[in-house]
């Protein structure tokens, strides 16, 4: 089994800012409001895409942002909303919020959508702003900021190609040539004691899972070494890449190895040898490996197997090899496992928050719904400060003042800004 992570940061469009403006066609020198609607920002939406089958191209790119929405325009004209961002991830992912460690979404169903960070709401026009007693409102809405998180997305999946051979026929070489895994290799028997797996990138949303299964010996299937373990592995497996040792230089025939290793995995289970499987004539920078390589290409290929001439040592051949298990794995379908145990990650509503506060002597107003406020106040225009006074009685935040001492002529910091108490 493995998990692969990966840390992103996400960052939905802001919303675009209303627009102040007035009429100004001929015959009309009293004109109203005319300034348009900002557009809404982009959302970054996670989109389930059956053909990819690692997380490979997040560790490549750890920020997302999505489009911005467009300013409101003159004749009440909307700005154009931002494009939302979708990012394509591999069936049985789950999304994880980095802060507390909650399960945002567990993707199970292939197609599957989820909005992860919602882009701002654009501001309101002066338009909006006209009423009975303000004709002539000379202020507009900010848009919106989009949200901001941090998440973890987890992929727990079975490998998708199992390296299978005997013991130092170059297997440990070959994953560490074709992917960033730095397994243990020695020129000794059983250098492996355990499955190594490595994420192996063939092209941008193009990868798979690659695991070196410790080299097996005749008598596997009747638990021989560590037969049983290391043939469970294999069973999991979807694709299998038989690596032989094509110099004989250890005195084995290279022949009877394949049939040796088969005949472990049919007997072990007869599934095993239904499998999909290329066949790697390894160590062709030895001298003595032509000769091996003819015979298994011969006989195999007449059996139907794909034998590739690939020396794990120098890189020969390993990038052919790579495109040639992609294309393989294209036409098998994949067995994805989801967790079973998820911690519930909670929401929690923070836009319309506004923290009052007497800190150190200082009487301090702050929040999201606050900022948005003073953002979209235009101090030079009565209506707008009067709009904006009758905002912070309406949300109580004077009443709340008053409570913690405040008097007049006292200074009060709103995001910022330094403002002068009066009643």
């Amino acid at each position: 089994m493995f998990v692969d992570i990966a840390k992103i940061r996400l960052k939905a469009g802001k919303g675009g800012d209303g627009a102040v403006a007035f009429r100004r066609e001929k015959y009309e020198p009293s004109g109203g409001p005319y300034g348009g609607d900002g557009g809404d920002g982009g959302s970054i939406i996670l989109q389930v895409d059956e053909g990819l089958k690692t997380l490979m191209d997040f560790k490549y790119k750890r920020v997302y942002k999505a489009e911005n929405g467009e300013d409101g325009k003159t004749k009440k004209q909307y700005g154009k909303s931002g494009k939302d961002l979708v990012l394509r991830i591999p069936p049985g992912t789950v999304v994880k919020d980095l802060k507390t460690g909650g399960v945002i979404i567990d993707f199970k169903d292939k197609d599957e959508i989820f909005v992860i960070a919602k882009g701002g709401r654009g501001g309101k026009g002066n338009a909006k702003f006209a009423t009975s007693t303000r004709q002539a409102p000379r202020f507009s809405e900010a848009g919106e900021k989009g949200e901001e998180r941090e998440i973890i997305l987890e992929l727990k999946l079975l490998a998708d190609v199992g390296l299978v051979g005997f013991p130092n026929v170059g297997k440990s070489t070959l994953l560490s040539m074709m992917s960033a895994a730095k397994p243990k290799i020695a020129n000794y028997h059983f250098t492996t004691l355990k499955p190594n797996l490595g994420v192996v990138r063939v092209e941008e949303g193009k990868s798979f899972v690659m695991a070196d299964i410790p080299g097996l010996i005749e008598g596997a299937h009747e638990g021989a070494g560590l037969g049983h373990e290391f043939l469970r592995h294999v069973e999991r497996t979807r694709l299998i890449v038989h690596v032989i040792d094509a110099s004989g230089i250890e005195g084995r025939n290279p022949l009877d190895d394949f049939y040796k290793i088969n005949e472990e995995l049919k007997n072990y289970n007869p599934k095993l040898s239904k499998k999909p499987q290329i066949v790697v004539a390894n160590k062709k920078d030895i001298g003595t490996w032509n000769e091996g390589y003819k015979i298994l290409k011969e006989k195999l290929e007449k059996e139907g197997y794909r034998v590739l001439p690939v020396s794990a040592a120098t890189g020969e051949g390993v990038d052919k090899l790579k495109y040639i298990i992609w294309e393989e794995l294209s036409k098998i379908e994949a067995d994805y496992e989801t967790f079973d145990e998820v911690v519930e990650f909670k929401e929690t509503e923070e836009k319309e928050e506004i923290v009052v506060k007497l800190e150190e002597g200082k009487f301090i107003v702050e929040g999201a719904f606050i900022e948005k406020l003073v953002y979209s106040t235009n101090f030079d225009d009565l209506d707008s400060l009067r709009y904006f006074q009758n905002t912070l009685i309406k949300k109580g935040i004077v009443e709340k003042l008053k409570s913690l001492g405040i008097e007049e002529n006292d200074t009060v910091y709103i995001c910022g800004f330094e403002f002068e108490f009066f009643d």
